[in-house]
């Protein structure tokens, strides 16, 4: 009888929020903030799952062939997506699954469940060598944001499942690199405002769309991934206002995160610039996109009145959480400050070594 345990940490986005659905690059990390799920074999043919955080269970059985999808079942997808890779279940578990986690608070509680939950399937039933980080991240991918047609990108999936910092590029030439630089001092924090995904990211992707494909109708060979900030008075001529914002916050949001990666390759981090350029990739969030909201705002004054070096708005936006970068020693000091502005819940966080996965045989 085989006991597995998968463990998932959260993400949050440094730079690069809004940039992954229009193939531009992020810089994200894993938190140690984490999704466990723990499963026993059982001799049955369901997966017994219990979610006692949300006082939900659930029952599957292996042999169910499913019809219909139901919205973010995200369990059902995953099985319909690891099945097509030949991971078969052939019996039962019961599976308890618990999180420390902040559900609908922008650090992707949802893809931690899902990359937990591969990973645990791959584990317990092959194939073996799709028990690598990379194929973890992009199984979950399909399963969460695929299979539903969802207008996500790679960022949490590939966040999570690879681990650390990582320099992602979302684009048709996809690829990543490790970043090493010792980042300390972050400071995640909750507003308990729900954060809207779906819909908004819905809107946001097909306004910045429209109006690339504007400005692609006045010069022939632009892309997004090539322009260049110094250009973009010219590029927002061929825009109506309406479309302007959008525009401008994809350019200089992906010029902001350029300058992220070069300081990050640097020997020496220099925590100020980061913090310049996390405060500088905000403005463009709250000011163009407009994903803020009052009790955000706030949490992000109240930081940079406390002496952060940087705050930003995580996540798809519309509420969520708030990602700061404190100096030394001044971490308790600031989130009392956030706390004091209304937030929910703030507290220091590491970064994650990324999803993990282990197993031990009961009753030998």
């Amino acid at each position: 009888m085989r006991e597995i345990t998968s463990i998932a940490p959260g993400r949050t986005c440094l730079f690069g929020d809004h940039q992954d659905y229009l193939g531009l690059p992020i810089i994200a990390c894993a938190i140690n903030r984490h999704i466990t799920l723990k499963a026993i074999e059982n001799n049955s043919t369901n997966f017994n799952i219990n979610l006692p955080n949300i006082n939900q269970k659930r029952t599957i059985n292996i042999n169910h062939k499913v019809l219909n999808l139901e919205k973010e079942d995200f369990f059902i997808s995953t099985l319909k997506v690891l099945n097509r890779y030949n991971c078969i279940p052939n019996n039962g578990f019961n599976i308890e699954i618990t999180g420390t986690i902040p559900i609908n608070a922008g650090t992707s509680s949802s893809s931690a469940l899902v990359v937990s939950w591969v990973h645990f399937l791959l584990k317990a039933f092959g194939p073996k060598e799709l028990l690598t980080p990379e194929s973890i991240s992009q199984l979950a991918f399909e399963s969460e944001v695929l299979e539903f047609n969802n207008p996500g990108g790679k960022m949490d999936q590939f966040s999570i499942g690879l681990g650390n910092i990582i320099y992602l590029e979302t684009g048709n030439n996809f690829s990543y690199q490790v970043l090493q630089a010792p980042l300390t001092g972050l400071i995640m924090a909750e507003s308990g405002v729900p954060k809207e995904t779906l819909g908004l990211l819905k809107k946001l992707k097909e306004k910045s769309w429209k109006a690339i494909t504007e400005v692609q109708k006045n010069i022939k060979y632009f892309k997004i991934e090539e322009a260049k900030i110094e250009n973009l008075e010219m590029y927002l001529s061929f825009l109506t206002e309406d479309l302007k914002p959008y525009l401008e916050a994809a350019i200089g949001n992906y010029n902001v995160t350029k300058e992220a990666l070069l300081e990050f390759k640097k020997e020496k981090l220099d925590m100020n610039k980061i913090g310049d350029l996390m405060n500088q990739h905000h403005h463009y969030l709250k000011n163009f996109l407009k994903i803020t909201v009052p009790k955000i705002d706030d949490m992000i004054n109240a930081a940079i009145n406390a002496g952060a070096l940087g705050a930003k708005i995580v996540g798809s936006g519309g509420g969520g959480s708030i990602a700061v970068l404190s100096p030394r020693n001044k971490e308790a000091h600031i989130i009392k400050a956030i706390l004091n502005a209304g937030a929910k819940d703030a507290y220091s966080v590491s970064v994650d070594k990324g999803a993990s996965v282990s197993e031990i045989n009961l009753f030998k």
